[in-house]
């Protein structure tokens, strides 16, 4: 059984429905969790957070995104939303700075939650093993929500 076929269970186990995926990302790949189900992904994943704090926009854009063993997501920054993570399988590394110039890796275990602020540049990183993790999005701008143009890519392992 993969890692995709493993985490497909778990996301069912837990009621949660799955809208999209893809997992052809050089990095690895990524579930879309139903909008509708946001509430009980934060439940799940995120120990009952109440939603409504969050929401600007109406959408969380909840997700699980799993990260290869030795590769690193891009080095970008968004201009429409922040970010929320929570390790599910790690560990993994997490590279944050409020400017282009990379800081050093923080490893980062199971249950760890981090937060990413609009415009903050940030990279996830596969360890040793896959890594596993749990996002919401933050849409700052309620009559421009974020989507994967507002990605601003600085660096990319990929050439994206």
């Amino acid at each position: 059984m993969t890692i995709f076929q493993r985490t497909a269970e778990e996301i069912n186990s837990y009621g949660l429905s799955v809208v999209s995926f893809e997992f052809d990302r050089p990095w690895g790949g990524f579930f879309v969790i139903d909008e509708e189900h946001a509430q009980e992904f934060a439940n799940v994943y995120f120990e009952g957070f109440d939603v409504d704090k969050l929401r600007v926009s109406g959408e969380l854009s909840p997700k699980v995104l799993l990260v290869k063993p030795g590769t690193r997501l891009s080095w970008q920054y968004h201009h429409r939303r922040a970010e929320a993570w929570k390790v599910i399988h790690g560990p993994v590394g997490i590279v944050i700075s409020p400017d282009d110039f990379q800081s050093e890796m923080t490893k980062h275990q199971n249950g760890d939650i981090v937060v990413i602020q609009q415009g903050n540049r940030h990279r996830l990183i596969g360890l040793d093993n896959w890594g596993v993790i749990a996002e919401f999005w933050q849409h700052i701008d309620a009559s421009n929500p974020s989507d994967e143009d507002d990605i601003v890519s600085v660096e990319d392992d990929f050439y994206r």
